[in-house]
């Protein structure tokens, strides 16, 4: 498709195409007003025809009419339709794991433009008005995606970057793809689970009624696992019904008025789901940011303007795509070696009598700073040798590092794949090369740090991002 012909074919969710799940149309009036304004030449540079038709769309002459308006609004909407689409294949290779969704299932949230109904932007740029034949306008009872991304475009901004750019990133920043991506977020953990861990910077995010939710599902529930610790290690159970009796009474004791156990359960999943998104999003930030000296908004520095920053959007992503694989395979890699370490014990004719002395000893190594020889005696083990071989912290970093830097092998060559990058099986001096980067990646991100707060001794200070996380992941086995 040449670049022309973008401003009169619109992508369209097609059903019928069912592996690609879209279509392109063409809107013949888009088409028309090309032709027209153009002088039939259709070879023209892209960038003249967008800038002549957001003039036409955003009129600073009052005697351009609706009509006119709307034909251009037409071919605006077919363009912003392809960059919409490029994003959720984006989500889809950054994201998608293991089958779970594919851009398919995204496409119904954000391309939802008809290509017919004949609309305009009020003066505000965010009221869409439906013309009628006469030029007429009443509000429209849909809002089109496609229209939202162009009434927060700043035509008139001199830092502006393209339209495709901001279409491209608005898309990857929609509230509805970003719900639904939070569905496919840290899947290990549930939703009690996530309540239990939650941290500090995610109650700041939280509004006060919902972090009073939270202060009495710790209250309650977090309590009552914390007595279990010693009974084995299981998933975080659903709260049972006198919990979120208990729960009601301490919320109306802070004047949170919530009238059953039913509707308790409720508020806390979606607390819950507002933890997911977090998790998924926290890295991402607004694509505006307010200028101190003039009180307006521009698109941040870091972000593309021109299509010469193209390469540094997809820089960007694939590190996006790298911290966030990597971020999975540590949570993952956490829970899987804890679990394999206990089945090992468990199995142990010589260690399965102390095997269920392992989370509450790694507890005390992690929250309370306690070295092997104090943890010893405190759980029944008879000397600073026999907490090593049970615990032996540095043999449960260098196996979660092992099952990190595999995982996110595997997923750095499904992308390359995907991309035509690499074939599959990989050469071997590829995957060498490849595996040696990854092991200096997460070493430089995670490891080297851990293994140097190992090795520290009596005083050693426990904050890496590998202490971190495996707290986090022992506070939901409480």
């Amino acid at each position: 498709m040449n670049n022309s012909a973008k401003y009169w074919q619109i992508c369209q969710i097609s059903p019928s195409q069912e592996k690609a799940g879209y279509r392109y149309r063409e809107v013949a009036t888009a088409r028309k007003l090309i032709k027209q304004t153009f002088c039939d030449s259709l070879q023209i540079p892209s960038g003249d025809i967008q800038n002549k038709l957001l003039d036409l769309f955003y009129p600073q002459d009052s005697a351009i009419d609706a009509l006119t308006r709307v034909d251009a609004g037409f071919s605006l909407r077919c363009f912003v339709s392809h960059p919409i689409l490029k994003a959720c294949q984006k989500i889809d290779s950054l994201f998608a794991s293991n089958n779970s969704f594919t851009y398919r299932d995204l496409l119904p949230f954000v391309l939802d433009d008809d290509g017919q109904t004949p609309i305009i932007l009020d003066q505000d740029c965010q009221t869409q008005l439906v013309v009628d034949e006469r030029g007429k306008t009443k509000t429209s009872p849909y809002k089109f995606f496609s229209l939202k991304i162009l009434g927060t475009y700043n035509s008139d901004s001199p830092s502006k970057m393209r339209l495709d750019n901001w279409a491209y990133l608005q898309t990857k920043q929609n509230k509805e793809l970003k719900n639904f991506l939070s569905e496919f977020g840290f899947k290990l953990l549930s939703d009690w689970a996530l309540l239990n861990r939650v941290r500090g910077s995610q109650l700041e995010s939280l509004s006060k009624r919902d972090r009073i939710l939270v202060e009495a599902f710790h209250e309650v529930y977090r309590r009552d696992r914390r007595k279990q610790r010693n009974k084995g290690v299981g998933k975080c159970p659903d709260p049972n019904e006198a919990q979120l009796r208990e729960m009601l009474v301490y919320l109306q004791q802070r004047e949170i008025v919530i009238n059953t156990t039913v509707k308790v359960i409720k508020e806390l999943k979606q607390v819950a789901t507002q933890l997911r998104q977090y998790d998924i999003w926290s890295c991402r930030e607004p694509l505006e940011i307010k200028e101190s000296e003039t009180g307006t908004y521009v698109p941040r520095a870091d972000l593309p303007h021109d299509s010469t920053n193209e390469v540094e959007v997809e820089e960007q992503e694939f590190i996006d795509f790298l911290h966030h694989q990597f971020q999975l395979a540590l949570v993952d890699a956490i829970a899987q070696e804890i679990e394999n370490k206990l089945i090992k014990l468990n199995k142990s004719k010589r260690y399965a009598p102390l095997a269920k002395e392992f989370i509450p000893g790694l507890q005390l190594y992690y929250f309370q700073g306690k070295s092997l020889k104090e943890i010893a005696p405190q759980l029944g083990m008879t000397s600073w040798d026999q907490a090593r071989r049970i615990l032996n912290p540095g043999g449960l970093l260098s196996q979660i590092r092992e099952s990190c830097v595999q995982q996110l092998l595997e997923s750095i060559l499904n992308q390359a794949s995907l991309k035509g990058l690499t074939q599959i099986p990989p050469e071997p001096d590829y995957l060498k090369t490849l595996a040696q980067q990854i092991e200096a990646f997460v070493d430089q991100e995670v490891f080297h740090a851990a293994a140097a707060e190992i090795k520290a001794g009596k005083n050693r200070s426990l904050n890496s991002l590998y202490a971190q996380q495996l707290r986090l992941y022992l506070e939901s086995l409480r």
